[in-house]
């Protein structure tokens, strides 16, 4: 008798693990460079949802652009960020007609936190005006930096001599040799590169950006003096907020992305206590210009939040095991 029981408990085991396999969700997230801030609230999402059902894949991208269209096309890949602007950007820079098309239907998950543009040049430039005539490094092409500084020059109509199309590692090279005369760079301040790349010695400063071309366009902030070791004033700047984004599914990935949602939601807390610390920065419910909110997120975020912990399936069963072995 007890060797039955041992059996239907050993069937019943791989029968619940299957089922519970079968039932999770899985998703993906594009992010970006494995170095990156993106990358880290990835692998922090992905932790959160490990006992929750939903397997998340964390993948890591070349910027902006790229997720953008992986999103909308790369198999298992509901969920990207990027940086706010880009909408803009494929609007007013960008000519590709299907990435127009795509971004059309891109929709806010969740706004996250502000990156500051930090715009590192010598210290003979003043502002952001003598750009003009100006050999500037502006990142990758399809990076986030890139799509900021190609959108910066547009809305202030400043002119730079050449846009040079390298990363970041590479343009402060670049910059301190001589061959280029500044540098965008758009990522949460402070910023290791220039933390641990930049001295006294070297003669570089951080360039204020003040146009009111670009302040209407996009909130400014400051880098307060001394947020890197060189830097002895504060420094006006914008900011471009990081936006957790999906595309406008319909049907299961919709219902998906809302589920995943609204534990996000629901646990919040735990991410303030155990992820990156921008989380601590973050606000979920803040409204952003420009962006609409995923009706299917929407939908999920107004429903009671999902329970913490769950009664494990094994309970019952293991009730009636126990009466048929008479305890």
């Amino acid at each position: 008798m007890k060797r039955q029981v041992l059996q239907l408990l050993l069937a019943f085991v791989a029968i619940v693990s299957f089922t519970s396999a079968a039932l999770a969700i899985d998703l993906g997230i594009t992010t970006g460079s494995e170095q990156g801030t993106y990358y880290q609230f990835g692998l922090n999402l992905q932790t959160l949802m490990k006992d929750k059902d939903i397997n998340l894949t964390v993948a890591p991208s070349k910027g902006s652009i790229d997720n953008i269209y992986a999103v909308f096309q790369k198999p298992g890949t509901q969920l990207g960020i990027v940086q706010a602007d880009v909408l803009a950007f494929v609007s007013r820079v960008q000519t590709d007609p299907v990435l127009q098309r795509i971004a059309k239907k891109t929709k806010m998950v969740f706004p996250l936190y502000n990156e500051e543009v930090h715009l590192l040049g010598r210290s003979t430039i003043r502002d952001f005006d003598d750009l003009a005539d100006k050999r500037v490094a502006v990142g990758r092409e399809g990076s986030g930096t890139y799509l900021t500084a190609r959108l910066l020059f547009k809305v202030s109509d400043v002119v730079p001599k050449e846009m040079v199309y390298i990363d970041t590692g590479e343009a402060l090279a670049a910059l301190k040799a001589g061959r280029v005369d500044a540098m965008f760079y758009v990522a949460g301040a402070p910023v290791k590169l220039l933390s641990e790349g930049v001295t006294e010695s070297d003669g570089l400063a951080l360039i204020p950006i003040s146009s009111k071309n670009i302040t209407e366009f996009y909130p400014g902030v400051e880098i307060p003096a001394r947020t890197y070791p060189w830097q002895a004033n504060a420094v006006p700047t914008v900011a471009v907020k990081a936006v957790l984004i999906s595309f406008d599914f319909r049907h299961g990935d919709c219902e998906n992305v809302g589920k995943f949602a609204q534990l996000v939601s629901a646990n919040r807390g735990w991410l303030l206590r155990n992820g990156h610390p921008k989380w601590k920065v973050v606000d979920l419910d803040a409204p952003l210009k420009g962006w609409e909110q995923y009706d299917c997120v929407k939908k999920y975020l107004s429903k009671r939040p999902v329970a913490a912990e769950k009664a494990s399936p094994m309970n019952p069963v293991l009730d009636a095991i126990k009466q048929m072995l008479g305890n």
